[in-house]
């Protein structure tokens, strides 16, 4: 599936929509507002003429008076403040464009002749009236996507209530590459996955994740898109989706992750997170069954043969290192295995301490006890295995976060806390460590005889 072949970015505007028809049937009195000196004879003119226009008529006018129609537009929109007035015009200025989406450029013309920015008019009215203006906005997203490279422009766009709206707006801006660059500079892939981490309506888990499959288009952003935990998020919804149309966005994400990606290593590191994400296991479920769109049996299927190569190439590093950065740490083989810390423990050492930094995160901003319990185990281990490590950990904060766990009210916590502290601490671990097993163990015992 590509960008051209991509047909279900309509923006949802059935409520507004009804709003907007109610606005148009609220005629205007100009007139009043003449006589208020609110306006000019000359704009008052030009918006009666306009407004009552046919199509045709209304395309002559438009062609021979563009100008004017934008100046009229934009003074009215500056010199009103009443909310009703206001709606009316937007509706008005959104349903010219929706007639030809080419009318655009009698804004842009002007703009240019006023030495101005097209958007920077519509800013202001965006700001002020954001529960309206997303149902012109989509139409007028053209207007910005064509002119506007301000990321703050793309930032107003999350502060909208009317969040499903102003998804689909994305959707129409993020199909121009310049402005796929500015959304995830402007932090707005953190946007996307707090939504998608909100068990938000399967419409809205679809528009945002066609967001993901657009930013993946760019090569240079699937780069930048490691940071961000978007295949753990998509992963949970794809295993949990009913609806083929989010599946089907879903698996054409992944594939774009895999395929657009420049750099092996990206591409590798991809592949382990859909791995640790069981993600290998829902499309074994999902290719015995039957689809009517071809695009979803041909993503299923690459998307086998990729994971499953890098499968075959998968060590026990490769294995922890993706569990770690996917943030949900648990039981897994590795954390309990000798040979694996022998072996592996330097290892964190790599790429300026990455993943001793992931690691001691989760112990700051975890709130599930199996992560936490997992992570203080794991720094524990570290520093038996690496000499210098209780020095990393430390000049990290890792030794006092740990510490901040010591009493934490889930016994298995507190436990590899305790366990961890001692082993930053003191060198015959093993024997305190027993004992403290063993004091922990006897605990419920000593409180069911009292």
């Amino acid at each position: 599936m590509d960008i051209r072949g991509a047909v279900d970015a309509a923006v949802p505007t059935n409520i507004i929509a009804a709003k907007a028809a109610e606005v148009r049937a609220n005629k205007v009195n100009w007139q009043s507002y003449l006589q208020g000196q609110m306006i000019s004879a000359e704009d008052c003119e030009f918006i009666k003429k306009f407004e009552i226009a046919g199509s045709e008529d209304k395309q002559a006018i438009l062609t021979k008076e563009g100008h004017q129609c934008a100046k009229t537009f934009l003074n009215l929109m500056a010199h009103i403040s009443k909310e009703q007035t206001v709606q009316y015009i937007l509706t008005l200025i959104d349903d010219t464009l929706q007639e030809n989406h080419q009318r655009v450029n009698i804004f842009f013309d002007y703009a240019k002749k006023t030495k101005n920015t097209a958007w920077s008019y519509f800013l202001p009215m965006l700001n002020r009236w954001a529960c309206y203006f997303t149902h012109p906005f989509p139409c007028l997203s053209e207007l910005f996507c064509s002119s506007c490279s301000d990321r703050v422009v793309l930032l107003c766009l999350c502060s909208s209530q009317y969040v499903q709206c102003v998804a689909g707006c994305l959707q129409l801006m993020l199909r121009v590459n310049e402005y796929r660059f500015a959304w995830v500079e402007a932090d707005g892939v953190n946007c996307i996955t707090a939504v998608l981490s909100n068990k938000c309506g399967f419409q809205l888990q679809y528009q945002m994740i066609f967001c993901v499959w657009l930013l993946a288009f760019s090569p240079q952003l699937c780069e930048q898109l490691r940071r961000y935990n978007v295949v753990p998020a998509l992963s949970d919804i794809l295993q949990e989706s009913v609806k083929e149309k989010v599946t089907r966005i879903i698996l054409a994400a992944f594939r774009n992750l895999l395929e657009k990606s420049a750099e092996r290593e990206t591409r590798q590191e991809y592949a382990l997170a859909m791995i640790q994400c069981k993600v290998l296991k829902q499309l074994e479920n999902l290719d015995q069954q039957k689809y009517d769109d071809e695009d979803i049996t041909d993503d299923i299927k690459f998307l086998l043969e990729r994971l499953g190569e890098s499968v075959q190439d998968l060590s026990s590093f490769d294995e922890y290192s993706s569990e770690l950065k996917s943030g949900r740490l648990e039981w897994s083989p590795v954390h309990k295995s000798e040979k694996f810390w022998r072996e592996n423990a330097v290892r964190l050492n790599e790429k300026n301490y990455e993943l001793l930094k992931i690691l001691t995160r989760l112990l700051e901003v975890s709130d599930d006890p199996q992560v936490i319990a997992v992570a203080a185990h794991d720094v524990g281990e570290y520093v038996r295995h690496y000499p210098r490590g209780k020095r990393v950990i430390e000049q990290l904060g890792g030794k006092q976060l740990v510490m901040n766990h010591m009493h934490h009210e889930d016994q298995l916590v507190r436990y590899n806390a305790l366990l961890a502290v001692q082993k930053l601490m003191v060198h015959n671990w093993e024997y305190l460590g027993k004992q403290l097993q063993s004091t922990e163990q006897s605990t419920p015992a000593v409180a069911a005889r009292s």
